[in-house]
């Protein structure tokens, strides 16, 4: 069986059914780790033996007629920012080598109730900042995975690993997915809990998800889109429903806006002329705007928030360790200790006027479509590119994901990005599945 071509949903079909273990699926896994890893280092900490033990007693739990979740037996990587008891949490940072949380956090937790095997912990960006992780590029090991979330969108661009949650503060969800050819879902902040992931920004971290296909990520939301009352950004909000609006047709002929930015020149023309192809193809779907006039300011106002709450964060590092810092996180911590109180109250103003203010285009569209990057992944590894396209929707706080549907330069992989409206996940997963099966109407 090639496990590698099947979508998650026949992974679990083909274990319940006992036509796969999770032995083989994990041995599959591990050979590809095994020919890859030393190229592409996209892993933090993986243990070959504790893998196949997990999965031989995911194989006897099944065997002994125990009801089984939606993940069992299913592999999954987590970025090495999230909290695990039997793993080593070192997020990305000399500072941490060696050390492990003192508990799952609330994700992992989730995980494991319905079944899925921690399989390792992915590389990250030092503390999931700007600074480059070991991770190269599964298409072409000369070029960056995009940061910060590098190496949890290049196990599943290598067939390392089926699926992998990363974060996002600014664009390292939809970056890496765009540069490594997956697809990344970044939800609707206050989704999905941060409680034991590390906290960088309180205002702007996301949890978000890794996968092959829109359903394979719909499948891990629903399990983790949970209330929870040690992560006070979280709401009151049900997936259960979540794969069944997935597949579901939309009621109406999606209507999408395209943004042509400010940004869009700095795109390369091959990534431009793909993503012009793909505007004409769905022409009856698309209409091109202008950018509202407000989403220039949101990159200054997100910097503020971040930067500030890094150094908030942050701070102890900063002052006992500062030299084992990088550059680019010595620079940020001091720009954020410096911002006042007025700086930062302005900032938060701002976030929730500018949703506030751009949520009526949701009472006339389905979504909005943008690039996911500034093109294909960026030669050389000394940075992760730019998440120039990504910003906003993190600052505002409405989900977004990143579909592989086209090509740039030396057919490199290039991310189609869709936005939603803030808590219309059910919907927009949905609308996102319609997009990823038109495309490929398109390219057949």
């Amino acid at each position: 069986m090639d496990v590698f071509n099947l979508t998650v949903k026949q992974i679990s079909a083909n274990i319940k059914n006992a036509q796969l273990t999770s032995v083989d699926l994990c041995k599959n896994y591990i050979e590809r780790i095994k020919k890859f890893e030393k190229d592409i280092h996209a892993w933090a900490h993986f243990d070959e033996k504790i893998l196949l033990e997990k999965a031989e007693e995911s194989d006897n739990h099944r065997r002994s007629g125990k009801p089984l979740g939606l993940l069992h037996g299913i592999p999954v990587a987590l970025k090495d920012i999230i909290g695990t008891l039997d793993m080593p949490t070192e997020c990305g940072t000399v500072l941490r080598k060696g050390m492990s949380a003192s508990q799952d956090a609330e994700i992992v937790d989730l995980l494991k109730s319905e079944g899925a095997i921690i399989m390792g912990k992915t590389a990250t960006s030092e503390l999931a900042y700007y600074s480059p992780s070991k991770t190269k590029n599964p298409h072409d090991y000369s070029r960056t995975p995009g940061g910060s979330s590098s190496g949890s969108a290049a196990v599943v661009a290598a067939h390392m690993a089926p699926l992998s949650i990363g974060s996002q503060t600014g664009g390292s969800v939809i970056r890496p997915a765009s540069y490594c050819g997956v697809v990344g879902y970044k939800p609707s902040f206050g989704l999905i809990s941060r409680n034991g992931v590390l906290k960088t920004s309180e205002n702007l971290d996301h949890v978000g998800i890794f996968g092959k296909s829109v359903e394979d990520v719909a499948l891990v939301a629903k399990v983790l889109i949970k209330k929870d009352s040690y992560d006070k950004a979280t709401v009151h909000y049900s997936a259960d429903t979540m794969l069944e609006e997935c597949n579901k047709t939309p009621t109406y002929e999606p209507k999408f806006i395209f943004y042509k930015t400010e940004s869009w020149k700095k795109i390369d023309k091959k990534s431009r002329d793909a993503l012009e192809y793909f505007i004409k193809s769905f022409k009856k779907n698309i209409e091109v705007f202008d950018t509202p006039s407000y989403f220039k300011d949101i990159k200054k106002y997100h910097q503020i928030i971040h930067e500030t709450d890094m150094a908030n964060n942050f701070y102890n590092y900063f002052k006992k360790n500062k030299k084992k810092l990088s550059k680019e996180m010595q620079t940020a911590i001091s720009r954020g200790i410096k911002y006042s109180a007025k700086d930062y109250a302005e900032a938060r103003d701002f976030m929730s006027r500018s949703y506030e203010s751009y949520k009526e285009v949701f009472e006339d569209y389905h979504g909005v479509i943008s690039p996911s990057s500034t093109g294909v992944a960026d030669k050389g590894l000394s940075s992760t590119g730019s998440p120039e396209f990504c910003t906003v929707w993190s600052f505002m706080g409405t989900p977004s994901i990143s579909l592989p549907l086209l090509e740039g330069e030396n057919n490199l992989p290039l991310g189609v990005q869709l936005i939603g409206n803030k808590y219309d996940d059910l919907r927009f997963i949905g609308i996102a599945n319609w997009l990823e099966k038109e495309s490929e109407k398109f390219n057949e």
